[in-house]
């Protein structure tokens, strides 16, 4: 299998989360993370907030030049308004990935928790460890980065899977 860079957007109105690693099979590396913060604009200021997380989406895709993404899926919460405002800076975050001709691949919280901890009820700390420790970080990263690193290593792990089932003859599926 060869080198892949994958991207992880854990995406927020506030805060979107990116992170990029390299996954030559089942070697991880490290190479960036950070936060697209969006503090700049007007509380009130949707379009605003949106184009900081666009154009920071687009930032690091050109930084980093990913071969794919994955993007967290958006949970229903008590509040249907502030899904809605979560759907679209989600929205933002997949609409300039997929211009920028990235495949896409969507994982719920629950997933990623999973493939990270183990189980789908891990708080924020043991997401920060866990990706801490697959990584061999120096230090945590703050937990939008943590959410996203943990997308990205969810997707390398489950790539790495979906790459044997395609390559597997029918029989031995």
């Amino acid at each position: 299998m060869a080198l892949q860079r994958i991207l992880g957007i854990d995406p927020g109105l506030q805060k979107t989360g990116f992170g990029v690693i390299d996954a030559d099979g089942a070697q991880l590396s490290y190479v960036a993370s950070g936060t697209i913060a969006t503090a700049e604009a007007a509380r009130g200021d949707l379009p605003a907030r949106l184009k900081i997380i666009a154009e920071g989406v687009a930032e690091v895709v050109a930084r980093y030049r990913p071969d794919c993404a994955a993007v967290e899926i958006v949970f229903v919460n008590v509040n249907p308004q502030s899904t809605l405002l979560l759907g679209q800076a989600r929205g933002a975050a997949l609409a300039t990935l997929v211009t920028r001709d990235l495949p896409v691949s969507e994982y719920t919280a629950l997933q990623m928790k999973k493939a990270i901890v183990g189980h789908g009820h891990a708080a924020k700390a043991q997401i920060q460890e866990m990706v801490r420790r697959l990584l061999a970080l120096p230090g945590l990263p703050g937990p939008d980065a943590a959410d996203a690193l943990g997308l990205a290593i969810a997707h390398a792990h489950a790539g790495a899977s979906l790459a044997a089932l395609a390559q597997a003859t029918p029989l031995q599926r």
